[in-house]
């Protein structure tokens, strides 16, 4: 995904430089304006013959600058680990978890549920069936093993910051039986003792806050040619926002929630006085 993302901003950068339109560069390759975005923002696979005609037009003879991106280009379309679970993904997702993987920090507001990275296995699992109604026993196991699979992100050896604002709600709002409950509360309390992971609770007692819009991620990555993106998921699809001025104010949002909202040692007590009423 990033193999992706770092060649189409390459491709946009060579364009722009040239002083070439999207339309244009479409037209040269066959395809549309919005080809050209997809391709740019890394969100489609590219074709060696697309590439090849794109460096043509943009000027770029050098045979090593060629090569270099043209081999780009084929390591960008390689699947990622992610794609042995698409029978089970929405079509949308496995952009999303290309991105995860490849964050150096990952920056959340949640409030339905605890976030994916931070679920126990049994707690995915309730999660999933509530979410997957009518699904085989089969494809929830898959699905969990995926959002286990993930997780495993945050013990890599250069494994992201993970800074994450739970709301109350989350954690109030049971899936599974008491002892699932415990177990995730429980879950919670020891990773935000990790060195990477930063988890402060929003607390119903504060009231009115700046997440009133629902859930976002903010995903940063560590090749300075990528911008933020801002994932925001729906009911049937997703949103991916890069442009800085929509990504300031998704920023702008987490900053007034963790200045606000009780510091991770503070939330930590928090969570402790949960687990005992459960």
């Amino acid at each position: 995904m990033v193999r992706r993302m770092l060649l189409g901003s390459h491709l946009r950068r060579l364009r722009e430089a040239k002083g070439i339109t999207r339309e244009a560069a479409g037209y040269s390759i066959r395809a549309s304006e919005s080809k050209i975005s997809r391709m740019e923002l890394g969100r489609v696979s590219f074709k060696t013959r697309d590439v090849e005609d794109l460096l043509t037009l943009y000027g770029v003879t050098d045979e090593q600058e060629r090569s270099s991106l043209l081999s780009l280009a084929k390591e960008a379309n390689v699947a990622g680990w992610w794609h042995s679970y698409s029978d089970v993904l929405p079509s949308w997702f496995p952009t999303y978890v290309g991105l995860e993987g490849a964050a150096s920090l990952i920056r959340v507001y949640e409030v339905q549920f605890v976030h994916g990275l931070l679920q126990t296995e049994e707690y995915a699992r309730a999660v999933v069936r509530r979410g997957m109604k009518g699904a085989s026993q089969a494809d929830v196991e898959r699905r969990v093993a995926l959002r286990l699979e993930r997780q495993k992100c945050l013990d890599a050896e250069n494994a992201p910051e993970f800074h994450i604002v739970l709301d109350e709600a989350a954690l109030r709002r049971p899936y599974g039986d008491r002892e699932v409950m415990r177990g995730q509360l429980q879950h919670l309390i020891e990773m935000s003792e990790r060195p990477n992971v930063r988890l402060q609770v929003m607390p119903f007692s504060f009231g009115g806050h700046s997440g009133e819009s629902g859930a976002f991620t903010i995903l940063s990555f560590p090749e300075s040619d990528l911008s933020d993106v801002v994932y925001l998921e729906q009911l049937t699809s997703a949103l991916y926002l890069d442009k800085r001025e929509d990504v300031a104010q998704y920023e702008t949002a987490l900053k007034e929630l963790q200045q606000d909202g009780p510091g991770p040692d503070e939330s930590r007590d928090l969570l402790r006085g949960l687990l005992q009423l459960i």
